[in-house]
């Protein structure tokens, strides 16, 4: 990585994400709303042109694309070192409260905490409403790539799931060839530009690879619980695009079914995680203690968030290679507006319909909408103000 791309240190990137992974509720699309706030609006880490080519690229590969979104602003923030804080900084909170409810198996009473977890909700409307907004503004700022957003969000909306989000992405790039002008394209110069070495794109592919043919072998014949659970948690890692809810079944399949926690205790950990911030990937924190305790649950959050971080350092250096190519930036216009499309899908879907109930909701969300707007309330600040506001309000 070039040394002007540097300019941050670890402990930097380490304490914003940690602010960010524990006040950050809502999933995978609110995260990426708090992630455009903080990192494009505020702080301007990265431009939003860079910001949407990321979230493409994260949509495209397999792994919790919030969390590669996340290692990939550290990345570009401060390189490796700072790739390793943005994730620690984002999961430890929810990874260590999920540790906690899997060893001890504290059952939360949600009910006494409705108002504020509704208080939640509805500052994720906000700040993903806003977000929307913000990127809509930049990454569509004519009529065919507002058309490209509209078309996106539909098909999104009406193919729920990760096939209508890769369905937009590759409309939005078949539109931009016959749309967008390549002349255009070419003086949008302001995309993603994270360099890494050769060796450490071939390294992390190669242990990508590695671990996807080796650790099926190691645990075939063996009855090792560390072991088993490993190979279980880098295959759902591997395997999910989307991450998030998308998990889910297949966590289910790996876990339940080789008995290494009960269904009850597998639907009972998933509805706490629903409370949780951070990524909801952390629920293998809650699986590996329940399988095989303190150490099983570091093993499973490393083994599930671990092969989405490699096979996006072992892409990186590829993307960078072609990415300023006329045509690829013609059809990267294409994409980010479709990615606007996403989020616009999103923002209704889960996120206002799980939000918003009535006009008391709809009232606050405009309120807090207002202050993120007027740039002087922090987005820490306001997912404070709208928790301690639900619990006392709603």
């Amino acid at each position: 990585m070039s040394a002007d791309e540097q300019k941050g240190s670890f402990n930097e990137v380490f304490f914003i994400f940690l602010k960010l992974g524990l006040t950050s509720f809502g999933g995978p699309v609110a995260h990426l709303g708090y992630f455009q706030t903080v990192f494009v609006e505020q702080k301007r880490w990265l431009s939003a042109t860079a910001y949407a080519e990321l979230i493409a690229l994260c949509q495209f590969i397999p792994g919790p694309a919030s969390s590669q979104v996340g290692f990939a602003i550290g990345l570009h923030r401060a390189g490796l070192k700072g790739a390793l804080a943005a994730w620690t900084g984002f999961t430890l909170p929810s990874a260590l409260l999920m540790l906690l409810l899997g060893i001890t198996l504290i059952h939360l009473d949600l009910l006494a905490y409705k108002g504020l977890l509704q208080g939640l909700k509805v500052t994720a409307v906000a700040v993903v409403a806003w977000a929307l907004w913000s990127m809509a503004k930049s990454l569509t700022p004519d009529l065919p790539r507002r058309l490209i957003a509209l078309l996106g969000a539909a098909i999104a909306l009406f193919i729920p799931g990760v096939f209508g989000q890769l369905g937009a992405l590759f409309c939005g790039a078949a539109l931009a060839f016959f749309l967008l002008s390549a002349k255009a394209a070419q003086t949008d110069q302001q995309g993603l530009n994270i360099n890494l070495s050769k060796s450490v794109a071939w390294v992390s592919g190669g242990l990508f690879i590695a671990g996807l043919l080796l650790l099926p072998l190691l645990a075939l014949n063996s009855d090792h619980s560390l072991l088993l659970l490993t190979d279980s948690m880098y295959r759902a890692g591997s395997l999910v695009f989307g991450g998030g809810h998308v998990v889910l079944p297949l966590l289910h399949a790996e876990t339940v079914s080789q008995q290494m926690i009960t269904a009850e205790n597998f639907l009972a950990g998933y509805g706490a995680a629903q409370a949780m911030p951070g990524p909801l990937f952390s629920f293998s924190a809650f699986i590996g203690a329940q399988a095989s305790g303190i150490s099983g649950s570091l093993i499973a959050v490393l083994s599930i968030f671990l092969p989405g971080c490699l096979l996006l350092l072992a892409i990186l250096p590829v993307w960078q290679r072609v990415r300023t190519h006329a045509l690829l930036q013609q059809l990267l216009m294409g994409v980010n507006a479709a990615v606007v499309g996403l989020l616009a899908a999103a923002l209704y879907n889960p996120v206002i319909t799980a939000g918003i109930r009535d006009w008391k909701d709809a009232l606050f969300a405009l309120v807090l909408l207002g202050l993120l707007a007027s740039g002087r309330v922090p987005v820490m600040l306001l997912v404070l103000l709208g928790a301690g506001a639900g619990y006392v309000l709603l």
